[in-house]
């Protein structure tokens, strides 16, 4: 004697194997990709580089400098740093953490992207340990389209202090 299920058993089965794939499909999604152009002896942009992989970004790197790639983006020259990024239509300069492209990308500003002028100790690339845990207060700017800017977020720092091991 055969089983057969009852209509109401096989929606059962189907609703407990759609639920156990739920967290397979979520962990699932495609790394963000972003392009890169840094110098090819720069240790902080790989840093950054890193710092961004491991927050679940794609990264193609192009070891030929940033300058002539951040005039053609339009971003003031003041505003620069040691490596230019795009990442969904968005410009990123310098050391952004990870969190602050997540929310620009979900955000979906009218801008041009986001810039961390200069190379602020304790930002993202500029963290390790060579520098005894000192953090520099910095903002991250949104860069609108005309080059103005504004806050977007701002990191306060330690006063040069170091952190206790």
């Amino acid at each position: 004697m055969t089983h057969t299920p009852t209509a109401s058993t096989r929606r059962a089965w189907l609703a407990l194997l759609a639920a156990s794939a739920l967290p397979w499909a979520a962990g699932a999604a495609a790394p963000t990709p972003v392009e890169v152009w840094k110098d090819p002896n720069c240790g902080c942009c790989q840093d950054w580089v890193d710092h961004m992989q491991a927050n679940g970004f794609a990264v193609k790197v192009h070891d030929t400098g940033n300058n002539a790639v951040r005039a053609r983006l339009g971003l003031p020259q003041k505003l620069g740093s040691c490596h230019t990024a795009l990442v969904g239509g968005y410009l990123v300069e310098g050391h952004v953490p990870a969190s602050d492209v997540r929310a620009l990308l979900q955000q979906k500003p009218d801008a041009l992207g986001l810039a961390v002028p200069g190379m602020p100790i304790g930002s993202p690339g500029m963290d390790g340990p060579a520098y005894g845990g000192r953090k520099d207060s910095y903002a991250v700017l949104l860069v609108a389209r005309n080059g103005s800017t504004r806050v977007f977020k701002n990191y306060p720092g330690n006063a040069g202090k170091k952190e206790s091991t």
